[in-house]
Order: C-alpha cells, then structure tokens, then sequence
C-alpha cells in the first residue's frame, strides 16, 4: 500500500481517478416470479445494485419491440409461499436465525456516533477527531486484535498417532506386541518372534509416518498461500491522519479508504467521493458497488453505507467508522460458519476403511479357529499355536497395503502439482475423479472477473473487437474491426479521452499492465490501447480541459479535450447509459460524416442494442461535439457552475458493449466434463439472467428452460411438463422454501444454475446434493464460497484470485485459477483410482497362497510351507516394489477414461436405493441424513456406542446380507471381480503352482514324495516337537536336521514360486478396460524394472546363507525349480485372456453417450493474432 496521505479534506477534493459509468440501459421485462417448482425464474435488479443485461432469452419471451429503461429497476420482491411444515421450516428458521450480525446499516450517523462514542465530520471528514490513541489501546485490550482467528490446527503427534491408530496398522502393533509376549514366555521356542514382532511393529510405524510425513508436507505448501489482513491502512487519531496497522483497528475508529485499497474492517460510509467496491469475493458480483452515505437496503449485503473486511476500493475514496473487527466481521462470520462444517470421508477412504474391516473380521475369525485346531488337532503347545494363529492372521494381511496406497497418491498428487494443481488432503486426488457433480462459482472462477470489450457498433457496421477464430459466434455476426473506418477510430479515441482510468505503469503488454480504476472503464481502457498507436503519449497529444463525471442523475460522463478538427480546436466527448446519450443527440455519424438523426437510425440502434443486451453484456453509448473556434476558443474557460459547456446537439457515434467473458479454456473444460458423465451446474451470487448468459457460451447450459420452451411454443409456462425440461435456473430466494420433492426435481435436470445465493445458500445446496448421493466437487475464489468448499467432498479454490478463507477451506488449490486444470485433475483421478484398483488386485492376490500354506500346515498336515518371516518378506520385500509401479501406469487409451462413466453415479435408482437405505436406518433408529436440509445428526458418544452395537448385530440379519450383496452400477475399489480374482481365480492358481514347486523341490532334493511329505507332516522337523528320523518311501532315511534342510528347501521353492506367478499376474493387473496383451503392457518401464528389484530381493533372501537362518530359506534350491512357476504362469496368462474375453462379451465396457451441442472450439480470446 502507497503511503501517501489522504488529500487535506478528504471527501472535498475531486475523486480519485477512475469514476466510471456504473449503469447501462437494458430492455423492459415482464418478470414475475415463479413458484419454486417452477424451472428458472428472472427477479428484477434490487434498487442500487447494478443493472444486468437481458440475455438471449429475453427476445423469446418478449418478441414486440422493446421499450428501453432510463432509470434503475425497482426492487421486485419474489411472490411469498407459506412456509412447509417439517424439515424445511426449521431449516428456513435457522437460516433466519443465522443471517449476518450487523445491523448498523439501519441506523442514523447520529446513533453510529454514540453507540461507538466517537465524533466524526461528515462535512470535513479528514478533519473529524476520531478516537485518541489512549481510547482506542484500551478498546484494543477489550476488544482484541482485528484479526481472524486461525483455524484449530490438530496437534502433529495426535495427527500422527491418528494414522499410527489406524485399524490396519493396530492389527499389525497388536500381532508384534503378542508375538514379543510369546517371546518373553519361552524364549527359546520363539526365537523367530524377536525378529518377527519387531518387523510387524516397524511396519506399522512406517505406514504411519509416510501417511503424516505426507500430510504434513501438503498442509507447509499451504501455509505459504495464506495471508489474513491487509498490513497497513489510514485511520484517524487524535485528530490526526497517519498510517497504522490494521490489526490494531478496533470499533469506532475512523477509517479513510483509497481506490486501491483493501478495505481493513467492516466500515460504516459516512463520506464517499464517487467511492465503489469491488465486493465479488464476498458476494459474488462482477460489477463495482457505489457506496455512498444513504442507503434503504435491510440486507446488510446489500447495503450501499457498509464497505467490508476483504473487500477491494477500486474507485473513489470514502470515510467510515469501524463497527467489526476480527472474527466479528462479515467475512469473519462466514470463516466460523465454515469451521463448523466439516468435510466427510472420501471414497477412497470409505472403501479402504470397509475393505480393511472386511479383511481383519476374516482373518481374526481364521486365526482364532486354527488357533483351536493347532491345539487340538495338532496337538500343539499354546505358545506354539499362538504363533501358528499369528502367522495365518499376519498371512491375511497385506502389510504393504497403506504404504502402497499412500505413495501412489503421493505419486499422483506431485503428477497433479506439475498441472499447477495443489493437493492438500492425498485422498482428494482419487476424490476429484470421483464427483458426480461439479458446482462451481461464476465470477473469477468461470470468468476472468474482468470486463472485456466485445462489440463495438459504429457508422451503422457492427464489429468484434478482440482476435478470435473464425469460426466462433462473434465471427458469424459481425466483422473484425477495422481502425481505418472514420466511425470506428473516432469511437475507440472517445472510449480512451473520455475516461478516469489510466495505467499505473506504461512498461510491459497493455493487457498485463496494472489499471487505476473500476472494472468498466479498465476494459474500454485496454481496449482502446491495443488499437491506438502510441497509446502512451495520446493524453499528452490531447490534453483534457473539463470533465464532468458520471452520476447517478446523468448517467453519462463527459470531457473536453483539446483537439484540433476543420471548425476548432476543442473536442466534447460524452459516454453513458444508451438511451440517454441518444436523446442528447440530433445527428448520427455515417461514413465519415455526421448526418441527421432519423428515425431509421434509432431503428438501427434499437435493434443493435437489443442485441447486445439480449448477450448479457454492459452496452453503453458514445458522442462528440466538434465545439466552433467562434464561440469555444482554444483557451476557453470551462466551469461547471456556472455551466457554460454545451450538452445538446451532439453526434451519435455508436455503442460499444462489454462482458466479463470466460477464462480461458473453460468451455472445452465443462464441454469434456460433460462428455466424462459429471453433471456441472453454476452456483453465483450474480444475476440469473448475466449467469445464464455465460452458461450457455460455456457449454454449461445448451437446452431451453421451461420459459423459452414455453415463448418458442406460444403456450403458458404452467402447461409445460417437467418431464420435458433438462435445463433450470433457480433464484436463491427460493431455496429456503424448496422442498424434497423439488430438490429432487432439480437434480434431475441436466442444467442447472443457481443464482443470486448466498453462502448458507450454497452450503444447503452442496449438503442436499450429497443426500442424494452425489460426490460433489464445489469450486470457486470468493470468501462467500468457503462454507461449501469445507463441506464438499473436494473442495477447490483458486490461488491468485481465491480469498484466504477459501484457500483454507478448501481440499485442492488451483495454483494458476485455470479452471481447464480441473479436468486435468479428474483424468488424474480417475487414473489413480484406476491404477490404485490394479496395485490392490495384484497385491492380494498373493493371499491365498500365504493363507492356504497355514491351513495345509493344520488341514493336510504338511509341514510349514510358508513362514510369518517368509510371508512378511513376501508382502515388504517383491511385492512392495511391483505394487509401485502400477503408480506410472498410463491410462489404457488416450480418451478412454474421460468418456467413462463416474465410478458412483447418481441414478433414479439408486437415489431409490439411498432412500429405502434412510427409510431402513430410520427405523433401527440411526441417525440418517435429511433428504430435504441435507443435514446429518452430530453423533454424540451414546449414538457412537449404539452405532457400533447396531453395526455388530447387523451381521446377522438377512437385510444386511442382502444390501452388502445388492447389485448396483457403481464401482468401488474392491469390488467383486477384484476378491474373485484374488482369491478364487488366481490366488487358488498360484497355490497349485506353489505347491507343485514345493513338492517338487523337496523331491529333487531328497526323494520325498508328497505322500512321504503328507504322511509325516506332524512329525515333520524340530518345529513339530517330536524330533525324531523318518523314513521315507524310498527307504532314505532323514535325521531331524536333514528334515529342517528339506523343509527349508521346500519353502524356498514355495516363496520363489509365488514372486515367479505374481511377476505374470502384474501385467495381467495392467488390464482393466481391455485385454491383457498389446503395446499397453509395455507402456510402464517401471514394470520391468520392480521386476528386476524384486526378483534381487528373492534371490538375496534364498541365496544368501547368512539369511537362510533368520528367514528358513536355503542356497541349495536348484533354479531348474523356477521353470514350474513360470510355466504356471504362462498358464494363468492364458486363464486371464480367455477371462476377459468371456466378461467382454457379457459385459462390455460402457461409455458415456455424447452430449449434442457441445461446442468445443476454444474459449472466445484464447487464440492470439
């Protein structure tokens, strides 16, 4: 922030630079309210807001000739309902309940003055006392500091131990800690356990430090983004202007505000100077708000006396006194409306959790009924069964798992930071490929939230002004401009003369340069300096002499300048609302020359204008007077009062009309949304008919509402059938009235823009999006959006633009506020979640043989085939590697998985489904989610601890049974082709191939047959406690220690075996739309290379002697033993194609259907030339 002092007087100087007409003209509508079941309704613009233009419906429903508005819309309220009984009253009464807490806006100067105690001079506002220094350090130990409360930060040891005391991970602490006690028991039966329970414990911690280290990580990148408060504003002291910290503000200070200055608190306005601000972050609102002293507004929102925290001067300046500081401003209340939400789990979290539940309840009953059998049918100590139950519990367990989990999407976030896309919370990166439903803000988010000169009518041709293709709209409709047509140069020169806006620097491309002035006068201003050469020296060319600023009562602004011309050597420039500039005028300039007006020439403006406006775009009109040398000399002296300049007779020289167009890129961004299944709807606070506008050039809107269906067919809207409509606008005066049924109605359309809400408005939205099952994804930048982005499955916010709020509430940044990134993130996602579905496909499918190898120990008998050692180094040691890989898997095809459906999409019956599920929960007396409010009953520790017993005794009820089997189109990521693959499919597969090596090897070694190995397997070793020679078939006889080599030999052969037919069963993981074979299993070089790492890793484990002690492994395992594994898995590779072509032909992959009149051309101005 500049320090220079505010000009002496303040508000009785001249504005500062950068007054603008605020308001255009736009043609009369007929609109009345509709009900809420209705599709879209169209209020008129509140007193003081600015007025929006009509878009493309507004020629629709009135087809007769406008008739053009001079002064601002009247309020217009929307038709009142009874308010329903039940769940949406109360949610109507809490809404009420919990609207903004200010209230000053309503009160006099006189009543500000007293209740804050303070003395201000509204004549000579820099002159006002204010408080002294005195007063206000004790109202700043009162009071506190203005400042917004962090959020409540977790400590990083709970975070830790939150992740350490993980279910998964307390099944490995719990089997380390046993196996130390067994240990303890007897230490010479247990030695195994020394290392074994040291390894279980380790893994454990080490899954929980990369899933913090990670987190923590994410959480630092963020912290750097974040900044709460301007450092430095103007107040009023002891008499006295000067500099001080805007964290030392407290109530009753008076503030002075610049254009350009972030305002440092909530302000009552007791002076303005032609003051505006641009309040889009907290309202949504694209256009400047004038301030001025009086106002007539009861919304605090609204009111045209208040400035808030967090708000941007862009124009004038003004005076306030502070009446909120801290958490107690606007923006403050909204931050602590999105603490007390909070985010749900993620799918992926959800799954994984039930998935490690299912998986743990399997392995503890396992464990506890071999634990049973070792005793009695193997006759086996406690101790030593107990080690038996921990080895087949440990054996169930993929130990790898989180860590596996954690680092693909570590892997996938950093793949997503590289597309300038921030990842706080790692399971938001599978999340994003998961939504259903996409709700996103307008203003910053869709649009570049800076207006852009799009048309400009002169000397009766119409012209578009920025470099686009040819084949886009404005193309089709008008010509490029031409800079050499008398009209169209004199038109561009007005726009730039006639202005306050200038450029804080002259260094760099125009449309980079910072502008001093409002949103309006910014675009006429970069437009007229990319098309005048040496921009830079034309206000030096033709000085101004006069200017009359725009106001309220004129709606237009003038200058005079002095320019040489064939009568004089002034020019009179004049711009502002259209009908009002045309009716200053009596001639219209028409190639190269100004004729008189006719009334064929206002025809041709009505028709332009009504164009214009019918794209909701901001139209406004430009004259000039060339001013005689006889009475207007070149030194002249203008005054205002007297007036002597002359305001009647001009020349009309055309209309130029203006837009806050979209960003770059968005439209093919919706457009492939869109095509990937995932509904996208807008969530504005701006006017319903500028958010429909830009709907429908983004692709997000393509079909009629009801309304135009109802002018194009002649027919009342009343007799219109719903079932017929797919596109909807719904104001936010609505909401608080809609009930489950329209809810439902709503989200059934295939459009859907929400405008004019506010944030619990968005907020209710996101929470009755999600009772109906939606994954919903809610961007946006403004602090009005954070409430919805906390409580979002994933929330993301803009990095330039986004507001700290929402930055912090928020689960994903866009470091570039490209919204186009968004899509990159969802193909992200859905690879992720993709590649995180084979890495756990491939991951388990090794259980079986570890399980089966401990059940034979019991069942056949046989001696161990597979050790807990052997098996920990099965699930940390080849496995870890190979399950990597998959995280640098390319997506199968290039546009396959952005035309696949969501994985949970949102259908008639599941929505059917989700209901009944309500229905059943409600009547065991669960908390369920409220279809209407959206809202979900906080547990308290009595519903937690009924919940779990509900949750345990569900198991045997056959309504349990019957729902986890349901059939249903959603896709999760342990599915039922995923267990049957692992664990019927291919885990029985590797098992004959395991066991057949392991025979085979103890046969190569000793002679042993496998009835020889089966009909001595309790006997079998020093491990079975008989420890006694068998004889075999063959007649050799094995000494205790030769059994041991045996064995080990055997378990060696078992362990090389199962790595052999996972390497085969990592490629056909690959395979998930198509079929195992082709240039797509050789696309990961990673494949190959964890292959190799892994293959090290075995042979460092079988071949190393020092090892074969700690892990019963031997050297002696000959490799003619590998050709049995690899031979089986040439066998399972055959299964696998034949598999997948018998499930292809039954179940094809399904795509989704294309969406007709899409347009995918680029963005409008995302072309240069």
């Amino acid at each position: 922030m500049s320090s220079t002092p505010p000009p002496p007087g303040g508000g009785e100087t001249g504005a500062a630079p950068g007054a603008t007409v605020a308001d255009e003209v736009v043609p009369h509508q007929s609109s009345s309210p509709v009900a809420p079941q209705q599709s879209s309704v169209a209020f008129a613009e509140p007193a003081k807001a600015p007025i929006e233009s009509q878009p493309q419906q507004a020629a629709a429903i009135s087809p007769a000739k406008p008739t053009f508005a001079i002064e601002e819309h009247p309020q217009v309220a929307p038709a009142k309902t009874d308010a329903p009984a039940g769940p949406a009253a109360a949610s109507k009464a809490k809404s009420e309940a919990e609207s903004v807490d200010i209230i000053e806006h309503m009160l006099s100067l006189e009543d500000i003055q007293k209740k804050y105690d303070v003395v201000v001079s509204p004549a000579k506002p820099a002159s006002s006392p204010g408080l002294t220094s005195a007063e206000a350090a004790k109202r700043l130990t009162e009071q506190g500091l203005n400042q917004l409360s962090p959020p409540k930060r977790r400590h990083p040891f709970l975070k830790f131990m939150d992740h350490l005391l993980g279910l998964f991970n307390l099944m490995l602490l719990a089997s380390g800690i046993v196996s130390y006690i067994l240990l303890a028991v007897d230490f010479e039966s247990n030695k195994s356990n020394l290392w074994l329970g040291g390894i279980l414990i380790a893994v454990a911690f080490l899954n929980a430090l990369i899933e913090f280290v990670q987190g923590q990580k994410s959480a630092a990148i963020l912290e750097s983004f974040l900044n709460m408060i301007p450092t430095k504003c103007y107040a009023i002291r002891d008499g006295k202007v000067g500099q001080i910290a805007a964290i030392e503000l407290v109530r009753g200070d008076v503030v002075y505000v610049r254009s350009g200055d972030k305002v440092p608190a909530d302000l009552y306005v007791f002076s303005a100077n032609e003051f505006k601000v641009d309040n889009s972050s907290l309202t949504g609102e694209a256009d400047p708000q004038e301030r001025v002293v009086k106002n007539v507004h009861k919304n605090p929102l609204e009111a045209t006396n208040l400035v808030f925290n967090g708000t941007l001067s862009v124009n004038g300046d003004g005076y306030g006194i502070v009446v909120r500081t801290g958490d107690n401003t606007v923006i403050g209340q909204i931050a602590s409306l999105t603490a007390n939400e909070s985010r749900g789990k993620s799918p992926l979290t959800t799954e994984i959790d039930n998935f490690v539940k299912l998986i743990a309840s399997v392995a503890a009953v396992v464990a506890i009924v071999f634990f049973i059998l070792a005793l009695t049918a193997k006759s086996l100590s406690v101790s030593a069964a107990l080690n038996f139950a921990i080895g087949t519990f440990v054996s169930f367990v993929p130990e790898g798992l989180p860590a596996t989990v954690t680092i693909l999407l570590t892997f996938a976030a950093k793949r997503m930071a590289l597309r300038n896309v921030l990842v706080k919370d790692l399971q938001g990166v599978e999340t994003l490929g998961a939504i259903t439903l996409l709700a996103t803000d307008k203003t910053g988010t869709l649009t570049r939230n800076q207006m852009t000169v799009t048309y400009v009518w002169s000397g009766s041709e119409l012209y578009y002004a920025q470099s686009m293709s040819e084949s886009s709209t404005e193309a089709q409709e008008a010509k490029a401009l031409d800079m050499n047509a008398p009209a169209a140069n004199e038109i561009t020169h007005i726009a730039a003369l006639c202005s306050r806006a200038r450029f804080e620097s002259s260094e760099g491309p125009v449309s980079e340069r910072p502008v001093l002035g409002d949103a309006t006068e910014t675009g006429l201003l970069r437009y007229a300096a990319s098309k005048i050469g040496q921009f830079d020296g034309v206000y030096d060319k033709y000085p101004k002499v006069l200017e009359i600023p725009f106001n309220s009562e004129n709606k237009w602004a003038m200058t005079i300048h002095q320019k040489k011309h064939d009568a004089g050597d002034l020019m009179l420039y004049l711009k502002g609302a259209p009908e009002r500039v045309l009716r200053l005028c009596t001639s219209y300039h028409e190639g190269g020359v100004a004729v008189p007006m006719t009334d064929a020439h206002r025809e041709k403006f009505e028709k332009t204008y009504t164009f214009m406006a019918s794209k909701g775009h901001r139209v406004l009109a430009f004259a000039a007077l060339a001013l005689p040398r006889e009475q207007y000399p070149h030194d002249f002296a203008f005054t205002k009062d007297p007036k002597n300049y002359p305001t009647e007779g001009l020349t009309f020289y055309g209309l130029i009309s203006l837009e806050d167009p979209p960003k770059h890129g968005v439209r093919e961004a919706i457009g492939h949304c869109r095509e990937a299944g995932i509904k996208v709807m807008m969530v504005t606070g701006d006017h319903p008919l500028t958010a429909e506008a830009i709907g429908r050039k983004i692709n997000l809107m393509l079909q009629d509402t009801k309304e135009l269906i109802a002018a194009k067919r002649g027919v009342p809207i009343e007799s219109i059938p719903e079932s017929e409509v797919n596109a909807i606008v719904i104001h936010g005066e609505q909401i608080d009235s809609l009930q489950e049924a329209d809810w439902d109605m709503i989200f059934d359309k295939e459009e859907i823009i929400f405008a004019r809400t506010s944030p619990k408005h968005k907020l209710h939205i996101v929470k009755c999006a999600q009772a109906r099952g939606h994954i919903v994804g809610v961007t946006g930048d403004g602090v009005n959006d954070s409430p919805a982005l906390k409580k979002a499955d994933l929330g993301i916010a803009m990095n330039v633009s986004g507001s700290d709020v929402s930055k912090e509430a928020a689960a994903m940044i866009l470091i570039d506020d490209n919204f186009a990134s968004t899509v990159s993130g969802i193909e992200e996602g859905r690879l992720i979640f993709q590649n995180l579905k084979k890495s756990i496909q491939y991951t388990i499918s090794h259980t079986m043989p570890e399980v089966l190898a401990n059940i034979l120990y019991i069942v056949v008998p046989l001696p161990i085939p597979l050790g807990a050692m052997l098996i920990l180094v099965a699930d940390l040691g080849f496995e870890l590697p190979n399950a990597l890989s998959y995280a640098w898997d390319p997506p199968e095809s290039k546009t396959g998985l952005m035309k696949l459906a969501p994985r949970k999409p949102v259908t008639p019956t599941s929505l059917a489904r989700l209901k009944r599920l309500h229905a059943e929960a409600a009547e065991n007396g669960e908390p369920a989610r409220d279809m209407e409010s959206g809202e979900t009953p906080k547990p308290t520790i009595g519903s937690r601890i009924s919940g779990v017993v509900r949750s345990f005794t569900a198991l045997f009820t056959a309504r349990y049974w019957r729902n986890a089997f349901e059939k249903t189109d959603e896709e999760v990521l342990v599915d039922r082709g995923v267990l049957s693959w692992a664990y019927l499919e291919a885990g029985i597969i590797e098992t004959i191939g395991c066991l057949v090596t392991y025979f085979a090897a103890m046969w190569y070694y000793a002679g042993a047959t496998p009835h020889d190995i089966v009909s001595n397997g309790n006997s079998w070793g020093t491990a079975s406690g008989v420890k006694a020679p068998i004889t075999l078939g063959s007649g050799r006889v094995l000494s205790t220690g030769e059994q041991d080599d045996v064995n080990q030999i055997g378990q060696s052969a078992y362990y090389m075996a199962m790595f052999f037919q996972q390497c085969f069963n990592l490629f056909i993981c690959k395979a998930r739309l198509g079929y195992p074979i082709g240039r797509g299993m050789f696309a990961n070089r990673n494949n190959f290379y964890a292959c190799i790492i892994g293959f090290g890793i075995v042979v460092f484990i079988v071949y190393v002697p020092p090892l074969n002690i700690a892990f019963s492994t031997s050297y002696h395992l000959s490799p003619l033993m590998w050709l049995i594994p690899i031979a089986n898995g040439v066998l399972l590779y055959g299964y696998a194609i034949v598999r997948k072509k018998i499930i292809m032909s039954r179940q094809p992959v399904s795509y989704t259907r294309d969406v007709v009149g899409l347009q995918m051309y680029p963005t409008r101005w995302s072309t240069r030339g």
